[in-house]
């Protein structure tokens, strides 16, 4: 019986463990996607850091990545495509996983 309880434990360890570095990795996305749109919209040093901010903190009005999405898209203007924009978020979300495995 204690056999299942390990499995049972392990199990939701996993889980919590995938569901924190879910939350990381998304989180260190739309950290580097703020400093690449601040890069675009010509900020630097401490106004880019700033907006980076901005752009973590548009992620906790939904759930999932539209707000970041709109936010950001509705900062940059016609500058970036829509296309373009879900593109870079896609790369970022793999620079992001992987800087995470790195760091452990």
């Amino acid at each position: 019986m204690s056999t299942m309880k390990d499995r049972e434990n392990a199990f939701e360890n996993k889980f919590a463990h995938d569901a924190e570095m879910q939350f990381k990795a998304e989180a260190r996305r739309n950290k580097l996607l703020g400093l690449w749109a601040a890069d675009v919209m010509g900020k630097s040093g401490d106004d880019a850091q700033a907006y980076a901010k901005e752009v973590i903190k548009s992620d906790f009005q939904e759930a999932g990545d539209e707000d970041v999405f709109r936010k950001v898209h509705g900062d940059l203007g016609d500058t970036v495509s829509e296309a373009d924009l879900r593109a870079k978020m896609e790369e970022l979300m793999i620079a992001a996983k992987a800087q995470l495995l790195d760091e452990n």
